[in-house]
């Protein structure tokens, strides 16, 4: 058992790096863009850098200037395909929490709002002059509640 444990775990190291995901983009001699997760056999590529525009973990900050809202109601500046602002959403909904949600990819308000506070990443929840960047229930009630 050990034996085979143990080479398995030196397969495991040996694998190369070239195994990790990579996106490629390319152009192609008609002048179209291209991407996909090998690179062309007949042109030249480079490594695409994707990073999600999603805050990695909850963090709190006090609103320099805060945007007006009704008082009592959180704002929540999101997207349709984040995953986080589903479950802000889904959680406000869930505990009767009275909230305004602006979209900042398809919203006037939204986009106007988001470049404002400068956002890297969403959710961005605004509650009285609080920020909420990203979203989990903890984090969310300590805003909320005060605490």
């Amino acid at each position: 058992m050990l034996k085979s444990a143990t080479s398995l775990a030196a397969l495991i190291l040996t694998v190369p790096l070239a195994a990790v995901a990579e996106i490629h983009r390319w152009t192609d001699a008609d002048g179209q863009v291209h991407f996909g997760d090998q690179p062309p056999t007949d042109a030249a590529s480079e490594i695409v850098n994707v990073r999600p525009n999603v805050y990695d973990a909850p963090t709190t900050e006090a609103l320099p200037e805060p945007i007006a809202s009704a008082p009592g109601r959180v704002l929540l500046y999101s997207t349709r395909w984040c995953g986080f602002c589903t479950k802000a959403r889904q959680y406000f909904q869930a505990n009767g929490i009275a909230f305004d949600e602006y979209d900042v990819e398809t919203s006037a308000k939204g986009k106007r709002d988001y470049a404002r506070l400068g956002g890297g990443g969403v959710p961005v929840i605004l509650v009285g002059g609080q920020r909420l960047n990203g979203f989990n229930s903890a984090a969310f009630e300590r805003v909320y509640r005060g605490r």
